[in-house]
C-alpha cells in the first residue's frame, strides 16, 4: 500500500463518457496520460484519507475509495496517478488545503470561467496553491480549446453543452486542466494506482 500525504494531487482518467473523451483528446498529462480530473488529498479528524475536489455537485469532500472506484480498469486498478508538490513548495500545502476547505459547498463552474466564484477541478487546485503562494500562481493558465483536432471543428458535445447554457464557448480563454498540472515542474509523480489511457512506457 502506498501512503498518501496531505496535499498530494490525484490525477484521474475518469470514465464519464463523451465529455471526458473530448477533454482527454486535446490535453495530455504525464507520459501522455489522458487525465480528465484531479483532486487533493486531505485527512479528516480521525486521520482517514479523503479527497477535496470540485465535481458537478460542487466543491465536496470524497472518501478515497469512492474516488478511486470511479475509474477502475478491467483488472480492478484505478486509473489514477499521484503527484506530489516538490520540497521547495511543500510548505504551501497547509494553506492550500485551508483555502480549498473554505470553498466547500460552492457550485461547480459549468462554464469554466476562471474569474467567477465557482470551481471546476483544476481551478480549485490552481486557486488553492495561488492563494498559499501569496497570489503567485504555482501552475499556469493556457488558452482553452474545445475543438476536435481531427476535424478542426468544435466537439458536438461542447457545442450542444454551451448552447443549452446559453453562453458563448470560451474558446481561447485562459484555463487549465489536470493533464497540464501533472506535467508541472513543481510536481513529481510518486505513485501509479493504474495506468491511465495513453500512458507510455507501461
Amino acid at each position: 500500500m502506498f501512503d498518501l500525504q496531505e496535499g498530494d494531487l490525484l490525477f484521474q482518467d475518469s470514465d464519464c463518457g463523451p465529455f471526458c473523451t473530448s477533454i482527454e483528446k486535446v490535453t495530455f498529462g504525464f507520459k501522455g496520460a489522458k487525465l480528465s480530473h484531479v483532486g487533493m488529498v486531505i485527512n479528516d479528524d480521525q486521520g482517514d484519507v479523503q479527497i477535496i475536489e470540485a465535481i458537478t455537485a460542487g466543491v465536496v469532500i470524497t472518501p478515497l475509495e469512492e474516488f478511486l472506484d470511479r475509474s477502475r480498469d478491467a483488472n480492478g486498478n484505478s486509473k489514477v496517478i499521484v503527484g506530489r508538490v516538490d520540497k521547495n513548495h511543500k510548505a504551501l500545502i497547509p494553506d492550500a488545503i485551508s483555502f480549498a476547505k473554505t470553498k466547500l459547498g460552492l457550485e461547480y463552474d459549468e462554464i469554466f470561467d476562471i474569474t467567477n466564484n465557482k470551481y471546476y477541478c483544476s481551478e480549485l487546485i490552481y486557486d488553492a496553491f495561488k492563494h498559499a503562494h501569496n497570489g503567485i500562481p504555482l501552475f499556469y493558465l493556457k488558452p482553452m480549446t474545445f475543438v476536435d483536432p481531427d476535424t478542426n471543428q468544435t466537439f458536438p458535445i461542447w457545442a450542444d453543452y454551451y448552447k443549452d447554457l446559453g453562453v458563448e464557448i470560451p474558446e481561447g480563454k485562459p484555463g487549465l486542466n489536470p493533464g497540464g498540472i501533472s506535467q508541472s515542474n513543481y510536481i513529481k509523480i510518486v505513485h501509479i494506482y493504474g495506468y491511465p489511457d495513453g500512458y507510455q512506457n507501461k
